[in-house]
């Protein structure tokens, strides 16, 4: 017990650093900060500059940057500094995460506690991180030679496989807390039927926040719930005829019409999902236990706040403090329905 709850902490704190990665990930592209270093170093690059000419050399880097040309050249460097910080944090993290994840899956593995398919999970998880970092310099490496900002594409590769190894992380650790499957009778089977599509929307809602967030799609259109004057702008429909299929992805007034209805999907099919379980929990035999009902009353009200903030963000315009906590519900919404349905698969049984 003791040696299966130490290894659920670690994990369970992973989990909790990955999601403040993505917080400060999402600050560092609302503040434009993603491309102010300009190099990857694994190791040198934990130390910032510590003098006015590391500083000066560094600040030189970022001038050749197409972000500079284009966009800040009237910085200074007390300007540059500002955006410095937020990267080098997040990329400071990255590398606490890396550490935090390969002492004590080391130790694990060399005593003997990690072993058989436990073991191959952790792996799993370890050559996530590593594709990760690697897909995040990908991503920035977008924005320096051509464009003065990362590919929307990347971007959304890089929160999305973030998302994955939480979601990884967060599923193998609950797995050694409830051990025992539930016999699911068809009532259960279909609302974890519908959860899991359920699941896939929410992803692919979050793949099209990432594209709504890389082309700043989120500055137009301000308006709720038309499209200006209309549900579907005239913009939308220009898209499609002058673009083709490559609009889905390329296109910002298709891409935020894609997210606007995504999140009325997502909306309606968690609806459903809460009147069956409501229907069943009122009869005088229901089939969902209280854990299940809970839990799909968690993901019912992750969804209605994660709607309304999304409103609110673009009405306003996206500031930076509406757009970060929009991104961290997004997060919150996502678990919760990984909660949801590991209620579904597994019993509320504690530690063996």
């Amino acid at each position: 017990i003791k040696t299966r709850s130490s290894i659920v902490l670690w994990l369970l704190s992973g989990c909790l650093l990955i999601f403040l990665m993505v917080v400060i990930g999402g600050i560092t592209r609302l503040t434009g900060s993603g491309l102010s270093i300009t190099k990857w170093d694994v190791v040198t690059g934990t130390i910032p500059p510590l003098s006015e000419k590391e500083w000066h050399v560094e600040f030189d880097h970022y001038k050749a940057t197409p972000q500079y040309r284009l966009i800040n050249s009237h910085f200074e460097l007390h300007e540059f500094k500002q955006i410095y910080w937020w990267e080098y944090i997040h990329r400071l993290l990255g590398r606490l995460i890396g550490v935090v994840f390969l002492l004590p899956f080391l130790y694990f593995w060399f005593t003997g506690k990690l072993k058989g398919k436990l073991l191959s999970k952790c792996l799993i998880l370890f050559g996530m991180g590593g594709l990760q970092g690697f897909i995040g310099w990908y991503m920035v490496k977008s924005g320096l030679v051509d464009m003065p900002s990362v590919s929307h594409l990347r971007l959304a590769l890089h929160l999305v496989t973030a998302f994955i190894t939480f979601g990884l992380t967060f599923w193998f650790a609950f797995e050694l807390i409830h051990t025992e499957k539930v016999n699911r009778n068809p009532l259960q089977q279909k609302i974890y039927g519908l959860g899991k599509f359920l699941w896939v929307l929410t992803l692919a809602q979050i793949v099209y926040g990432a594209f709504v967030a890389g082309m700043k799609a989120g500055h137009i259109y301000n308006t709720w719930p038309l499209m200006g004057d209309s549900y579907i702008a005239e913009s939308v429909m220009y898209g499609f005829s002058n673009q083709g299929s490559a609009a889905l992805f390329n296109n910002m007034s298709v891409v935020q019409f894609i997210h606007r209805n995504l999140a009325l999907l997502v909306t309606g099919f968690t609806l459903f999902i809460l009147w069956i379980s409501q229907k069943d929990r009122t009869s005088s035999a229901p089939q969902i236990s209280k854990p299940q009902y809970h839990a799909v009353m968690l993901i019912t009200v992750m969804v209605v706040l994660q709607v309304v903030l999304g409103i609110y963000t673009l009405l306003y315009n996206v500031p930076i403090y509406l757009g970060v906590i929009h991104q961290v519900f997004a997060f919150f919404l996502f678990a919760s329905q990984l909660y949801f349905l590991h209620r579904m698969k597994y019993k509320e049984v504690t530690v063996r």
